[in-house]
């Protein structure tokens, strides 16, 4: 029997996203509306200062299927997107960050050939960012592919469509923005079939992205070394 998309949660993280969460979630809601989905919207505010939580919680009061959890603690990305991935309950799941950098329209194009995969993520043509993060984001990918026997172009790109069922068969165990690529990498060394697809993402138009930080940068590369070990114990 062929894969499609029966029912989907939209889940994404906010941490200092006031300008775009509302945003975001006005454009899921005409998605799963535009498309007759059975569909839910997983909002992670991650104890955000500035108000972004508040702004989900607002929207969430006219939509019963707005769904809101609020982090006591600042946990980070990816713990965030453990809690979140948690609480979803429909059959696929699309996993986007609260920046809006990236188009979930383009979820048509992930639909149209999920029937091949048990999860999508995606590659960016063109990387609208400084030169250093570039050069990071290069290293970063190469670092990957020889580490983990992979060939995936850009693993941890923020939007991915994921089989929920195929999720219970992984443990996750990054804290950080490593959770993409392991996701990807442990469904891969599942069996589960992990496609690519091109996407094009847009410059951030507010704010500041707190993942390229020293701090960040310290913490994802211990999450790479432990849990190589753990895969290749």
């Amino acid at each position: 029997m062929l894969k499609k998309v029966d029912s989907l949660s939209i889940l994404f993280p906010v941490y200092k996203d006031t300008k775009t969460v509302e945003i975001l979630i006005k454009k899921s809601v005409l998605l799963c509306e535009e498309l007759s989905l059975d569909y839910e919207i997983i909002i992670v505010n991650d104890c955000c200062p500035d108000g972004s939580g508040k702004i989900a919680e607002e929207c969430s009061k006219s939509n019963d299927k707005i769904k809101i959890i609020n982090n006591k603690i600042n946990m980070g990305y990816g713990e965030s997107i453990k809690v979140g991935l948690k609480t979803c309950s429909k059959s696929w799941i699309l996993q986007t960050d609260g920046d809006n950098q990236y188009d979930i329209y383009d979820f048509k194009k992930m639909s149209k050939i999920i029937h091949n995969y048990d999860c999508i993520i995606t590659f960016r043509y063109k990387k609208i960012y400084s030169s250093l993060r570039i050069l990071i984001s290069w290293i970063y990918n190469k670092l990957i592919q020889i580490l983990f026997k992979s060939k995936f172009r850009d693993v941890s790109t923020g939007l991915r469509l994921i089989k929920r069922e195929a999720l219970k068969d992984i443990e996750l165990n990054s804290q950080n923005a490593f959770i993409g690529a392991e996701i990807a990498i442990k469904l891969m060394l599942k069996g589960y079939q992990v496609g690519e697809m091109g996407i094009t993402t847009y410059p951030r138009r507010f704010g500041t992205s707190t993942i390229i930080t020293y701090k960040n940068i310290i913490n994802t590369i211990k999450d790479i070394i432990r849990i190589r070990k753990e895969i290749f114990k």
